[in-house]
């Protein structure tokens, strides 16, 4: 298997460690500032971009239309069932050409924009915006004094120890 779909799955694990520690209450909880996100949010969040790109069309991955399903927000059967899907997907792309190209349309801030990628750019795009959610996540997890037993939970591979 391909090291970015490897890396990417490794990353997506941790979604699951996650989930199997939290009550519904504690993923939903929006009692935390300044953003008064929830995990549950920031989970959706991460398995939506994911989705996306699963839901190509002729080479063309829509970043923008997201299914923002509020019941993964708020029940952590449901969202295991969401990150499973993903990873089956994932586990899918053993024959995928990663080098080849995809027309990726996003919104930068100024509106729907589109942007040429390789199919592994993308990956690797979804995998580091999964690691900035963690680190928010990890963020929250402290303020609501759950751990998890993850030292590197949060963090970049590429961040100084």
């Amino acid at each position: 298997m391909n090291l970015i779909i490897q890396s990417t799955l490794n990353t997506l694990a941790k979604s699951q460690i996650v989930l199997s520690n939290l009550t519904d209450k504690q993923l939903a909880d929006v009692s935390v500032s300044p953003y008064y996100s929830s995990i549950g949010s920031h989970i959706r969040h991460i398995l939506d971009f994911y989705d996306c790109i699963f839901n190509d069309n002729e080479n063309l991955v829509d970043l923008t239309t997201r299914k923002r399903n509020l019941d993964v927000e708020n029940c952590c059967a449901t969202a295991m069932c969401y990150l499973s899907t993903i990873v089956e997907q994932l586990n899918n792309l053993s024959n995928v050409d990663i080098a080849k190209e995809v027309m990726v349309t996003d919104d930068l801030g100024l509106g729907k924009i589109q942007i040429n990628y390789t199919f592994a750019s993308l990956l690797a795009q979804a995998n580091s915006h999964t690691i900035h959610h963690y680190a928010i996540i990890n963020y929250i997890l402290d303020r609501l004094n759950i751990s998890i037993s993850d030292a590197n939970f949060g963090y970049n591979a590429t961040t100084p120890k």
